[in-house]
């Protein structure tokens, strides 16, 4: 049966170089003529040569996770896309999860806290280390279609800043983890915001699922996996909430209690107060009204490319017709 499948993968190929080199997207979905999607996994696919030199690598890793041909896909700071078992295998990994829409200050100082903290913990090799920035695809799903465009953006400027991008399907933090521990038995850690945190206690998320909750904390917080917190400011009260002071749902305050006292939840106390205000979706409306003020909120450098390559501007009619 392998065999069969592969030879049906090869002659699918082979007519795809042939007949649709020029049509990059339909060559892949081709690959599946005659084949259950159930088969057969991609995880990973390269364009290069003379007839591709326009394909844009980031984009046909998106295009296998539309189709339905993988979990998961990985591209590196160039733009190629990366095999994550190659990846990820034995690895200790640090996630940061976002919509990077687009990428600030805070995103980034969340991630070298948390970084500087993983590094520090005597199990964890810096060398044998790899350090992840992980979009849902439920997060690229903006206004309900996936904006190709919109897509692209975010990953030039995670990669201008030389970070390894993942794109998945996993809404729910445990399948995240549950994927990373297919590969390594090593560390895991994953840098959330407090929302997220919340987020996590609601059982609304779970209901799917035979064991409830319960189930997807077993997944979520098994074995190595730590949790680290970033604070944030609550805007009634003005309170900075942080794992020791956040609100969880009352039947859930039990459970929080037992993952916190056993040490796999840990606060980022090392912040910037005068940052923890900013937020991508208040940039992108600032970018996309016109209006000033943004540029500071951004990592260095990142506010020039968004003005130089007109960067998450396509909705505003003005830019369109200056671009």
């Amino acid at each position: 049966m392998q065999q069969e499948t592969l030879g049906i993968v090869g002659v699918n190929l082979i007519y795809g170089a042939f007949y649709k080199y020029h049509k990059p997207k339909k060559l892949l979905k081709y690959l599946y003529d005659h084949i259950d999607r159930d088969t057969l996994e991609i995880d990973m696919v390269n364009f290069s040569g003379p007839n591709f030199k326009n394909v844009d690598n980031r984009i046909m890793s998106l295009q296998l996770i539309r189709n339905d041909m993988t979990d998961a896909v990985m591209f590196g700071p160039d733009g190629n896309n990366l095999l994550p078992a190659a990846i990820l295998y034995k690895k200790n990994i640090l996630a940061l999860r976002g919509s990077f829409r687009p990428v600030t200050k805070v995103n980034m100082e969340m991630f070298e806290k948390s970084y500087e903290i993983f590094i520090r913990d005597p199990a964890v090799d810096e060398e044998n280390s790899i350090v992840i920035f992980e979009i849902t695809l439920s997060n690229l799903k903006a206004s309900g279609e996936i904006d190709e465009s919109d897509f692209m953006d975010r990953a030039k400027l995670l990669c201008s800043l030389g970070h390894s991008v993942m794109i998945s399907k996993f809404q729910e933090y445990y399948k995240l983890v549950e994927y990373f521990n297919n590969y390594t038995k090593a560390k895991i850690g994953l840098t959330m915001g407090v929302n997220n945190l919340v987020d996590i206690f609601d059982e609304k998320y779970y209901r799917h699922l035979s064991g409830g909750i319960l189930e997807a904390f077993g997944k979520l917080f098994f074995k190595e996996l730590i949790v680290y917190l970033y604070p944030m400011k609550n805007p009634e009260t003005g309170q900075i909430m942080t794992s020791n002071n956040v609100k969880v749902h009352p039947r859930m305050k039990e459970l929080y209690k037992f993952f916190k006292y056993n040490g796999k939840v840990m606060d980022i106390i090392d912040y910037d107060p005068e940052i923890m205000g900013i937020f991508s979706r208040d940039v992108l409306k600032k970018i996309q009204n016109g209006e000033g003020g943004w540029e500071e909120m951004l990592p260095e450098g990142i506010s020039e490319t968004i003005k130089k390559e007109h960067l998450f501007m396509r909705t505003t009619p003005q830019l369109k017709e200056k671009a």
